[in-house]
């Protein structure tokens, strides 16, 4: 993970999110990712405790021996849930956003494309930990970019040419 200064046209720190990692703030840092194309992007905030988390995943379910739990959709929540609980976070209190999961490539042998399945167990992984979605903007066929304002919870979903604050 990469954080970047102020710039000049803004007073809050910026960090960049990688494919396959996560942030967590209590800062009101901006959480920033780009690339999600059958990605899921998560963005998961306790306003009360002022703490949030984005989370860049690859695929649906990790391998036992998984060496990364960001690159997944199940351990990757899990895991930005844990670092946000021990920045006070309480998970009775999280909310989350879903950005991502579009159907970037045509494969014959899948029933159902990785973003579907990312989106699936993204959704059944929250719903485990009691934690509800209130917006989403996924699936589709295009590419999208975030940017998770960690002092307000709001998720500005920019794709080809369109830009949607959830």
């Amino acid at each position: 993970m990469e954080t970047y200064g102020r710039g000049t046209n803004s007073t809050r720190t910026r960090r960049r999110v990688g494919i396959a990692d996560f942030a967590v703030t209590d800062d009101g840092a901006v959480l920033t990712t780009s690339g999600l194309g059958s990605c899921l992007g998560v963005g998961l905030f306790d306003e009360s405790a002022g703490v949030a988390g984005l989370a860049h995943t690859m695929l649906p379910t990790a391998p036992d021996d998984a060496d990364n739990v960001a690159k997944f959709s199940d351990t990757g929540i899990d895991a930005v849930v844990s670092a946000m609980r021990q920045e006070g976070a309480a998970v009775d209190n999280i909310r989350a956003k879903l950005a991502g999961g579009s159907a970037m490539f045509e494969f014959d042998s899948q029933e159902e494309s990785i973003g579907k399945r990312n989106v699936a167990v993204g959704r059944t992984t929250l719903e485990r930990l009691g934690i509800p979605i209130v917006a989403a903007d996924v699936g589709g066929d295009s590419g999208r970019s975030l940017r998770f304002q960690g002092d307000t919870g709001i998720l500005v979903v920019k794709s080809a040419g369109d830009e949607r604050r959830l």
